[in-house]
């Protein structure tokens, strides 16, 4: 079940969603964090997050027998010209609820709910190589680019970022 997110969060679905986020940086996942996350950390950002989101933005998360198994963001532009555009970000699934569909269900909700809400255009950006960048590609995501060394690795070195963009009818 893939719902949205209102906030205020129960504590469950906080520490879920921190937890989820502090495992996936601290196994590699490229998402604007460096490791080691603590889940305390993650929490801040998540609840930071949350409380001041833009208007249209939202959460996804997508819900198993065993609680919250995958989220996924849509972020706004506060430019009056960048209306009709939304940015997809923070694609996780939780490792027991990988290879299920999860993300490509995440995403497919995402493309729903932002067409209904008015968007024209989606953007992402993924590290090179990441195995994500061939989940993007596979759901009719286009590259626009990549912008080299872009993104920070753990030890120090740099890796590129692939941008990608999709039309959605509104």
């Amino acid at each position: 079940m893939i719902e949205v997110l209102r906030w205020p969060l129960d504590a469950p679905d906080r520490r879920a969603l921190a937890e989820l986020l502090a495992d996936a940086v601290n196994s590699g996942a490229s998402l604007s964090f460096l490791p080691p996350l603590g889940a305390d950390e993650a929490l801040r950002w998540w609840e930071s997050t949350l409380a001041s989101a833009r208007p249209r933005s939202f959460v996804l998360v997508a819900r198993d027998a065993e609680g919250i198994a995958g989220t996924v963001q849509l972020l706004t532009f506060w430019s009056p010209n960048q209306a009709h555009r939304g940015q997809l970000s923070k694609l996780i699934v939780h490792p027991r609820a990988r290879r299920k569909g999860v993300a490509r269900a995440l995403i497919h909700a995402l493309e729903q709910r932002a067409a209904h809400t008015g968007f024209s255009l989606l953007t992402l950006d993924v590290r090179r190589d990441d195995p994500a960048e061939q989940l993007y590609r596979s759901a009719g995501w286009t590259p626009a680019g990549v912008v080299p060394r872009d993104c920070l690795e753990p030890d120090g070195s740099q890796s590129d970022t692939v941008v990608f963009y999709k039309a959605i009818a509104p």
